[in-house]
C-alpha cells in the first residue's frame, strides 16, 4: 500500500496521522528504540507543518525554534512549509526548517 503523500491529505486525515505517529513514538521510547523515535518524531513535525498555513511566516522576521529555548532563527525565504535562513548566533550556514518548528516571539510590553 503506498502512504499518501503529507500535501495531499485533509486536516482531519493530518490530524489522525500525528496521533498515530506519537502512538508509535511512545512506543518506540518505552522500548528504547532511540532512532525510530526520532524518525517518528520528525514525521510528526513534517505533519503538523501541513497543518500551518506558509504565509503566516514572513521573511525577515525572527521566531524562537520550538524545544530549544533561547535559539533564534531568521526567515530569509519560504518554501512550501519549510522556511529557509539562519539561526542566529549560530555558526551554520543557511538552513531549512519545518514551520512547525518555529514559534512567533511574544510582544515585550
Amino acid at each position: 500500500m503506498q502512504e499518501k503523500r503529507y500535501s495531499t491529505m485533509t486536516t482531519y486525515e493530518l490530524q489522525q496521522e500525528i496521533a498515530s505517529l506519537n502512538e508509535k513514538a511512545r512506543k518506540a521510547e518505552q522500548m528504547g528504540m532511540v532512532n525510530e523515535f526520532a524518525v517518528l518524531e520528525r514525521k510528526v513535525i513534517m505533519a503538523k507543518s501541513y497543518l500551518l498555513n506558509p504565509d503566516d511566516f514572513y521573511p525577515g522576521e525572527i521566531y524562537e525554534i520550538d524545544g530549544d529555548p533561547g535559539v533564534y532563527f531568521k526567515i530569509e525565504y519560504m518554501n512550501g512549509v519549510f522556511a529557509w535562513g539562519f539561526r542566529l548566533n549560530g555558526s551554520k550556514g543557511e538552513e531549512a526548517l519545518p514551520i512547525s518548528m518555529l514559534k512567533k516571539l511574544e510582544e515585550r510590553g
